[in-house]
Formats: C-alpha cells, structure tokens, sequence
C-alpha cells in the first residue's frame, strides 16, 4: 500500500478517525471498530516510493514481537493487516503522559527520576521475562499511566528469542536511536538484555542532568566512542544530583555490559530502596575516567570476541533477587546459622545474586509512647542492627545486600508484598517449631508464605534441640 488512508476512510472494518502521529517509518491513527473493551489505535508504515526500506522490516518485527508478548506493560495487539495488501497493526490506545514530557522538564529532583526509573525498569524486567528485547528504549517510547505504570511501546527493533531477527539478517549498521543506543549494539550485538539497561541509564542521565551523556552522534565513529569513554559524572553538571542516584546512573551507563546491572528487576530495586545503595567511587566521580582506564575499555572493545548469551530469562536467572526472612525476636543462634547455611549455598550458585534481609515487627507510634524502646524509630534501629549481625558471616560486598525493617499486623502479607513488589525469584524462611498442632501450622507465616508467594520458597527447618 503506497497511499496513506484518509479520515474516514474503513479498512477490514476499522473507521479512520483522526491521525494522532507521523514518525519516520510509519503513521499511527486513532480508530473505532469492532467493540474490544478498550480504545484503539492503527499504526500504518510509510511503504512505497522513496520511502525507507526498514519500514517493511520493522513492521513485520513488530507484528511477531508484540503478538509473543503480554501483561500490563505493553499495548494489547487486536489485528494484523496483510502486508501484501494492506499493511496495519491495530493495537490498545496506551492513556497517560509520554517520558518525554518530563524529559522536556529535566532536570527533575531526585525522588522523581527514581521513581519514573524503576518504573520504567519494571516495565523492562517483564519484558525481558519473555524473552524480549527493546533495543530502542527512550523516553518518546514509555507512557506512564495515570497510576504510575509504566507501558513500553514501538517494538520495531525489538529481539525475540523466539522469532527470526529480521534486522540482524538484512542489515549490518547498527539499528536504534543514536543517543540510546547501548555500546554492543553499535558492534552488532542485539541479543543481550543489559542493552536495554544501558538506555535506561541515559534515560535517567537525561532526567537527573537535562543532557544526553554521549550527545546526539551521526556517524559511526561517534557511536563507536560509547564503546570505552564514559559520561561526565550527573553531579558534574547538576550538583544536587545525590551520590545514590550518580552510582545508579553511571553503573547502567558502564560500556561493559558486565559492569553493569545484572537485570532490570535489581535496578528497580536500587531506585526503589536508595537508602540502601552502595556508593562506591562511581558515586563520587567528579570527572570522567583517566587515559589508563580509557586505553583498557579501548582494547576490550576492538580486540576481545563478545560472550555468547543465552535466552534473555536464563540470563535473568544469573542475577536473582534473594529475600531471607528473619525472625529477629528469636534466640536460636544454631537456628540462625542453619539459615545462613542455607543462604550461603544459594549465593554460590550465582555471584550476582542480591540479597535482601528483612524482618517484619507490629507498627508502633513514632513518638509518644511511655518506653523509648517501644517508639518504631528506636525499633526500627535495632532491628536493622540485629540484620546486620545475622549477616555478618556470609561476607557480601555492600552492592551485593541490603537491609529492611517492614512494619505490618500481617508478617506474611508484608513478605509477600514485598516480594511481589521487588521482583524477588527465591524466599528463604524458617519453619515453625516441629511440636506445633496441624492447625497451629497452617497459619504460620511460613506456612502462608510458601503458598501463596509468586516465586520459589525454601523453608528451613530449626535444629531439633539435644
């Protein structure tokens, strides 16, 4: 189809109601049609005389990409045109504001860049559990629904691990937007997930600062430069930028991919628990990195072959979010080991697991309460000390762990919540004591825990004593 439809004009059904865009490789408009429960829009491409030959190549990438994904952060996929007659995809009317709007805005405070961030990896994660890759993430391409949602959109140069890539077999330039695109993309490389948290990174860099960290380059050699020299540091140019959110930013923007975030689920994590990042010298970067760390990017770029990846979700699994549950109000010091023992064999399987140590104590009143160490403050503070020493033994690197105090009546209900909210894969907790009766066990919070938990939990059994 070489001529674009009109206003009001009906394809297989669907009325032409008003054209909402135009990009480079293709038109969206708003339809009605067939009742679906949900707005809807069409997005045509740009085919025909003169116009760009990805066009045909995107489109058909984003029909097999979008009908192989699913869940609340993409648009639901309604119809397919026939590209041999006339080529469309009609797909959920995303409602909320586009990235860009605070993008325009930029620089934004702190608290905001975090939680469009983790948002917006969120999104990402979920993706990636699919076995999908964007490729093309930035800020024009993620709505933000009115509840804080993040949507991901425009999947035309996305990777499917389970559809032919048509943009790797037809063309040999690297494909994406110049200022997002990760340093293995600008080699060829479209099948490793941390590419997309490279673009998350210069989304945030872009939100903190008000400027893209490498520019807007138009030739490949300025693309090639991403490949060993870093950004100026976000406190460099905006200094209220905090060293948190600095160490969040240049450590998804690493041209390393294995410097990097292991997944999008513990960047989530870190922008959603900033008090407990660990801010190493990235955070306190004041200038970018010296000739001696220039030259050693710049030989593992050209001279070093890429690692060969596997499946987007089995390289998530390389990087899991580990939560241990513990029961700070017990003294069963051979009870805590049997769980350290335990943990400890489960951060063996993966050197970039992330663990999480959380207790759960009753909510009390801030102030006011007769005995201070009844006041949730001075609570909180002991319980996370009381973590601390628990964990001490296993010897984590400070990236690598974190502490958490939850306050709630329903210690099960807070796990799982948290678990839920946080994109944890393994729960490690304690069973109840073996003398307790059958209905006594059924409502213990371990017993709750493992079943109705989104993940895998192991339930560690204390020592039976003498």
């Amino acid at each position: 189809m070489s001529r674009l439809p009109e206003v009001g004009e009906v394809l297989d059904g669907f009325r032409i109601e008003e054209r909402i865009h135009a990009g480079g490789l293709g038109v969206i408009y708003r339809v009605s049609g067939p009742e679906v429960g949900f707005p809807i829009i069409m997005k045509i491409p740009r085919l025909g005389h003169g116009e760009p030959g990805e066009s045909v190549v995107t489109f058909e990438v984003e029909r097999m990409v979008l009908g192989g994904l699913k869940g609340p952060h993409v648009p639901r996929l309604v119809a397919v045109g026939d590209i041999a007659a006339v080529p469309y995809l009609v797909m959920e009317y995303v409602a909320g504001q586009s990235l860009k709007d605070w993008v325009e805005r930029a620089p934004i405070p702190a608290e905001e860049v975090a939680r469009l961030g983790a948002a917006l990896a969120t999104a990402v994660h979920s993706l990636h559990m699919q076995e999908a890759i964007h490729l093309d993430l930035k800020p024009s391409n993620v709505i933000v629904r009115p509840g804080g949602e993040a949507v991901l959109i425009d999947f035309g140069l996305a990777h499917h691990a389970h559809f032919p890539d048509l943009l790797a077999e037809e063309f040999r330039h690297p494909v994406g937007s110049a200022p997002y695109i990760s340093p293995e993309q600008v080699r060829g490389i479209r099948n490793d997930p941390r590419s997309d948290i490279f673009s998350i990174g210069v989304t945030l860099y872009e939100l903190a600062t008000g400027r893209l960290p490498h520019g807007s380059p138009q030739t490949l050699s300025g693309l090639r430069k991403r490949l060993f020299r870093d950004p100026v540091p976000p406190r460099g140019i905006v200094r209220s930028v905090p060293e948190w959110l600095q160490e969040v930013i240049l450590r998804c923007l690493e041209p390393e991919p294995d410097r990097r975030f292991g997944s999008a689920a513990q960047l989530a994590f870190d922008l959603t628990h900033p008090d407990q990042v660990a801010v190493t010298e990235r955070g306190r970067r004041q200038r970018t990195s010296g000739l001696p760390v220039l030259f050693r990017r710049w030989f593992r770029a050209h001279v070093l072959e890429p690692t060969e990846l596997t499946l987007p979700s089995e390289h998530l699994a390389s990087a899991p979010i580990l939560l241990v549950a513990i029961a700070t109000r017990h003294t069963n010091e051979a009870f805590f080991q049997s769980m350290r023992d335990v943990v400890k064999r489960l951060l063996a399987l993966e050197e970039k697991t992330r663990l999480a140590c959380i207790t759960v104590i009753r909510p009390l009143p801030e102030v006011g309460s007769p005995k201070e160490e009844e006041v949730a403050t001075s609570q909180r503070i002991k319980q996370l000390v009381q973590l601390r020493h628990w964990a001490e033994p296993l010897q984590l690197p400070a990236d690598r762990i974190s502490f958490h105090v939850l306050e709630a009546g329903e210690p099960a209900d807070a796990l799982l919540e948290y678990a839920r909210a946080n994109n944890v894969d393994h729960i490690v907790i304690g069973a109840p004591p073996a003398d307790r009766s059958l209905k006594g066990l059924i409502n213990t919070v371990s017993t709750k825990v493992a079943a109705r938990a989104p993940c895998t939990v192991t339930v560690v059994r204390p020592p039976r004593s003498g």
